[in-house]
């Protein structure tokens, strides 16, 4: 079925806010980090995971997404937040540890939660997916017909936490779908070393499941696999697993030497890139003009601007606010 045209812009619009937002990250991060690197200097102080290169994924499967649909991300999950339809400037703020970011500065960029858009992620590996099969539990439960997402990496497909909840949301037949990033590497680990199987959609069969590997930096294959599986989802049909086959740009942290990437790799998958690939196609077919994409630049770089200019001048979080919304 042919895509609307406000669609395809859309899904451009929002990668390419991934994309600057990300990038504005890399950048304010090493604000007072060198020449000496030290973790906590100011302004965005602890680890960071970026998300630049991997910006279709998260895309093409949120634009099939409800505010009232659940996502389970990972350490890595700024794309998916604002794919989701995250806030900007809350989310600046966070990174910051502001008091106006989303969890009032006390989680930092692994920690996000937006109650309001179903949202939540954590530093904890595959942590994520037994929290989405608990949503999809409720939903089903409740006769809704949302669908909880849990967006891994792949080598949180090599823990229990993985086998264990499609297990069960396929017994269940729960509105689960689970979408694996494989960007070739656990941290440092390439996948050839630590999976047995040569791509996680084959374990779907174990579980009487559909499972399909996808490519992750075509956002157009990734919504429509994602189409098809949300789509089997709200009809209660059970769970599906994706697996979409991305590359990320930068290191696993910022700081990360990349050593175990082989000579020339990183060049090979930047042919690759869904942004530039994606806007050209647009512009080829029609959907925009060089002037279009260009304003859609300027937007999105503005509002990214924005988010940065509302997170630096935003208060700190007084002292005696270090136990408030804090379970103990």
């Amino acid at each position: 079925m042919p895509v609307e045209k406000e669609k395809l812009i859309e899904l451009y619009r929002t990668m390419l806010k991934i994309r600057l937002f990300e990038e504005r990250v890399a950048e304010i991060y090493w604000e007072g980090k060198s020449p000496v690197f030290n973790i906590a200097a100011d302004p965005i102080p602890g680890e960071m995971h970026l998300y630049i290169g991997e910006e279709a994924v998260a895309t093409g499967v949120c634009a099939h997404l409800r505010p009232d649909d659940m996502v389970a991300g990972t350490h890595r999950s700024h794309g998916h937040y604002i794919a989701k339809g995250g806030d900007l400037k809350k989310l600046m703020a966070e990174l910051f540890g502001k008091k106006t970011g989303l969890c009032q500065g006390k989680g930092g960029h692994m920690h996000l939660f937006d109650a309001n858009l179903h949202f939540g992620c954590g530093g904890i590996i595959g942590a994520g997916i037994p929290h989405a099969v608990g949503a999809a539990l409720a939903f089903k439960m409740q006769g809704r017909d949302n669908v909880a997402v849990s967006f891994i990496g792949d080598g949180a497909a090599n823990i229990g936490a993985f086998h264990e909840s499609l297990n069960l949301a396929a017994i269940w037949k729960l509105p689960l779908v689970v979408v694996v990033e494989d960007n070739l590497y656990a941290i440092s680990v390439p996948k050839s070393k630590s999976t047995a199987v040569k791509s996680n959609a084959e374990r779907a069969a174990a579980y009487g499941i559909p499972g399909v590997l996808v490519d992750g930096m075509d956002v157009m294959a990734v919504y429509e696999a994602a189409g098809e599986a949300i789509a089997r989802a709200r009809r209660g049909e059970g769970p599906s697993l994706i697996e979409c086959l991305c590359y990320r740009y930068r290191g696993h942290f910022e700081g990360d030497p990349q050593l175990y990437k082989p000579e020339g790799e990183e060049e090979e998958w930047r042919k690759k890139d869904p942004i530039p690939n994606f806007r050209a196609k647009l512009i080829k077919e029609g959907i925009l003009t060089e002037e279009e994409a260009n304003k859609i630049q300027e937007e999105v770089a503005a509002l990214v601007a924005e988010a940065e200019k509302f997170a630096r001048e935003s208060p700190w979080p007084e002292p005696e606010e270090a136990l408030k919304h804090v379970f103990l």
